[in-house]
Order: C-alpha cells, then structure tokens, then sequence
C-alpha cells in the first residue's frame, strides 16, 4: 500500500526529497502516494538564469539548468538520498519570461502574453551523491484568449499575490484557467513538474511500486 508522507526519519538511498519551495510540486507528489521530504536550495535562481541564458537561448536547457543547479545545491545536505529538481520557463516568441517582482509587472506580462501563444519548458532532474542520475524536459503549449483589460484587472484582484508565484503570472489549477482559449500539454508539466516520466523513472530503480 502507498503511503503518502512528506516526512522522512532519516535520509538513505531510499529517501525521496524534493528540492523546491513549490507547494504545487509538493502537492503533486503527496497526491501521487510519493512519500518524500522537502528542502529549498539556496540559490540565486534569477542569477542563474542570467549566466546560463549567456550560454544558450535554448529555454528547455536553460529549465533543466536550473532543475540541475536546485538538486545539486541540495544533495549536498543528503548525499545518500535521491534529491528532485524541477524548474520551468515561459518562451513567447523567442523571448524568456521570469517570475514577475510585483503585480504591475504580472499585469504587464499577461498584457503581451494576451491573445498570444507561449511554451512552457518544465525540467525535472535526479541527484544522488553530487552526480545527476537522470533528467527529464517536457513542454506545453498554451494559448491566451484576447480578454479585456477589465477582465485582467479583475483577475489581477483575486489573484493577488499567487500572481507572482509562477513564471507566467498565473496558476492553470485555480481562477488563472479564465485566461486561456487552448491548451496543448500534459497538465503537470504546465504545474512545473513533469511527473509521468519521473514516476517512471522512481519506479524503475525501486523507489515507487511498480
């Protein structure tokens, strides 16, 4: 029978712990009957995102990047574990979005992405001991409806400060589903983790039933 727990006694080869503050991952996880423990990397992600953006306009690479970069910080509290990194960026026509610093600036950024498509880029990656064991990049599409400024106000209000929680200020699980006409992608990569494949990795080294 699966357990569903994010508590852990101790951390040994078969310890599961989530690198992120994400409480959608989180949620993702426990749901799935994922017993695990959960551990912020201390990263300068936007720092990181900069650097890596300097060697690749490659969004899906620089997602994994940051995935990598998440579970290696972590890793090194618990080298025995299997540590998970997830991260995700937003490309609109070429250009990379980040998670906005205040509410004009999500409104702003729903502005340009209105009535447009973007892609997301969601990167999961496994550490164990220092060394990456596995990783993973999906990708979903997704199209905004041309709504009005009413309309975003409105939104902007009830969202408040959830809007500044995701790369594309908005959460396609809660009021943010008004903002879109199409939506092309598995459901959990537009969260930000990828969890069929990793499911499927976790099963095939003996951490999740098979």
């Amino acid at each position: 029978m699966l357990r569903a727990s994010q508590k852990t006694e101790r951390a040994d080869e078969t310890s599961l712990v989530l690198a992120s503050r994400s409480a959608a991952r989180s949620r993702m996880m426990a749901a799935a009957g994922l017993s695990f423990s959960t551990a912020a990397a201390d990263i300068d992600e936007r720092k990181e995102e900069l650097n890596e953006g300097r060697m690749t306009r490659d969004p899906g690479q620089i997602a994994a990047h940051l995935a990598g970069v998440k579970a290696l910080a972590v890793s090194a509290q618990f080298p025995d574990a299997l540590v998970v990194g997830a991260d995700q960026t937003l490309d609109l026509d070429g250009e990379r979005f980040v998670k906005p610093d205040d509410l004009d600036q999500a409104r702003n950024q729903l502005v340009r992405l209105r009535g447009k498509s973007h892609v997301l880029h969601s990167a999961v990656t496994c550490v164990r001991g220092q060394e990456i064991t596995w990783q993973a990049v999906e990708t979903a599409r997704l199209t905004m409806r041309d709504f009005s400024d009413r309309f975003l106000d409105d939104y902007i209000e009830v969202a408040g400060s959830r809007a500044l929680e995701s790369v594309g200020a908005y959460h396609l699980e809660g009021v943010g589903v008004q903002l879109f006409e199409k939506v092309e992608g598995d459901f959990f990569t537009i969260l930000g983790l990828p969890l069929l494949p990793l499911l499927g990795y976790l099963r095939s080294i003996g951490i999740a039933a098979s």
